[in-house]
């Protein structure tokens, strides 16, 4: 009897955590690396995308990716996507949408497009630099990465 193969998982934040909420993708990140999670899973701050985390990105069967949209839904609510292409992203991705979207494209033009799903959490238009989260947006860490690890449970 043949052994299952285990997916590979990679749970990719993205933000920049000098612009506030703008950082939640990088936030949650890192505040799952702080789990127990199976050895199956890779967890990455990615910080503002771009094509430097091609390779981890290709070497993955399915990839979670949490971004933050300016979408003006209720800051901290957020939505799962499965998109397929870079146009099929939300619009509003914040300031680094133009690495993540370049290396998607890399990515599924070089026929190594990983299954995604994009967690895309609404956050308030950022107006200034600052180091951390609005409370709002602090507080949802928790129950959204529950939401992620029990994706991860499921597709592993």
């Amino acid at each position: 009897m043949k052994k299952k193969r285990t997916s590979k998982i990679l749970i990719l934040g993205i933000g920049n955590v000098l612009m506030g909420d703008e950082g939640i993708g990088a936030f949650v990140a890192q505040f799952l690396e702080k789990k127990s999670l199976p050895d199956n899973v890779r967890i990455i701050d990615g910080g503002t995308g771009g094509f430097h985390l091609l390779e981890e990105f290709q070497n993955a069967d399915h990839v979670i990716l949490i971004d933050a949209t300016i979408n003006n839904a209720p800051p901290g609510s957020w939505q799962k996507l499965k998109p397929k292409f870079s146009k099929d992203y939300p619009t509003t991705l914040t300031a680094h949408d133009i690495g993540l979207k370049d290396m998607l494209d890399a990515a599924q033009l070089m026929g190594k497009m990983p299954d995604v799903l994009l967690y895309a959490v609404s956050i308030p238009k950022p107006i200034t630099m600052q180091y951390g989260l609005n409370p709002e947006l602090k507080s949802i860490i928790p129950i959204l990465s529950q939401d992620i690890i029990n994706t991860v449970k499921e597709i592993s």
